[in-house]
């Protein structure tokens, strides 16, 4: 893959996160936070977005989204599909939610 290829992906991935994002914050912003692990903050910015900001913001050559499983624990009990698998999505989340949740820096 190139770095045209490259570039493009991350911006279709930086727009369909920042779409996806508005969506669920204009449905459910308390949900929206909690899923996105984004302050309040954060979520009031994103879905007060134009779509020509948002096409601007998903140009960037960086990712707008980050992952959110930092530790082996949370990526075992999302992928490890040999244990109790009805517990292992809810023991994540209930970690996940506890992790705090990306500030805007302005």
């Amino acid at each position: 893959m190139n770095s045209t290829q490259l570039h493009e992906e991350i911006k279709e991935t930086n727009l369909s996160y920042l779409m996806l994002a508005q969506n669920m914050i204009h449905q459910d912003m308390a949900a929206a936070i909690f899923r996105l692990g984004i302050s309040e903050e954060m979520a009031e910015l994103i879905a007060n977005l134009t779509p020509a900001q948002v096409i601007k913001m998903a140009a960037s050559n960086m990712l707008v989204c980050r992952f959110r499983f930092d530790e082996n624990l949370l990526l075992n009990l999302i992928t490890d599909y040999t244990k109790d698998r009805l517990m292992a999505q809810p023991h994540a989340a209930i970690l996940m939610s506890g992790q705090p949740a990306a500030q805007l820096c302005i």
